[in-house]
């Protein structure tokens, strides 16, 4: 699923693209009445997800074209309710222009979670894009078999790295303290677990 760039780090360029596909899929199945359905993310209904997902994508096309990403706000407004998949596909297409550069792989990038190679940053985006893709199919009700496995593997193995046992959450982490995944969950429960959600059936 990934190649290994000669500076030694995992390209997670193909990664990212499967992902944007994978929620741009997911998007275009969201019908108005399902905007205000809960989601794992607690301060989220459909709608909020949406737009974060739309807003945060701007902001890492921002980042790609070497703007100030942490001065674009991570939400969207002025979104019709059957505008979101069209949206999130204007962003996502941004995105992967700004970041086709092997040169950007390599080169620092402030990120919310400070500065790193591009490569890294990427990687983050990814396990947001993935971890959000799982929120939304828990929202209305896709089954987590039909999403990608091998995503998810790749945004638990990014999860594990940025966010270890050893580094504290606090007010400023996105993601709840890491609970336990029961012992036969699948690699999206798995991720859910570690960035401390909990899937809509079990609330």
């Amino acid at each position: 699923m990934t190649s290994t760039g000669s500076t030694g780090f995992v390209d997670p360029r193909p990664v990212y693209v499967r992902a944007t596909e994978q929620a741009a899929a997911l998007i275009r199945t969201v019908r108005p009445e399902d905007l205000t359905r809960p989601t794992p993310c607690a301060e989220f209904d459909v709608r909020d997800l949406l737009s974060h997902v739309v807003g945060g994508t701007r902001r890492i096309a921002v980042v790609g074209e070497g703007g100030d990403g942490l001065a674009v706000q991570p939400t969207a407004d002025g979104v019709a309710d059957d505008g979101w998949a069209a949206a999130y596909d204007e962003v996502r297409v941004r995105v992967l222009a700004a970041w086709e550069s092997d040169a950007r792989m390599v080169a620092p990038v402030r990120v919310p979670w400070g500065e790193v190679p591009g490569h890294a940053a990427l990687s983050g985006y990814v396990m947001e894009v993935v971890t959000h893709t799982w929120d939304l199919a828990e929202a209305i009700g896709v089954p987590t078999g039909e999403l990608d496995a091998e995503l998810a593997e790749f945004a638990l193995a990014t999860a594990r790295a940025v966010l270890p046992d050893t580094r504290p959450r606090d007010a400023e982490t996105p993601f709840g303290a890491r609970r336990e995944a029961p012992p036969a969950a699948g690699p999206y429960e798995r991720l859910a677990a570690w960035l401390g959600r909990e899937p809509l059936s079990r609330v």
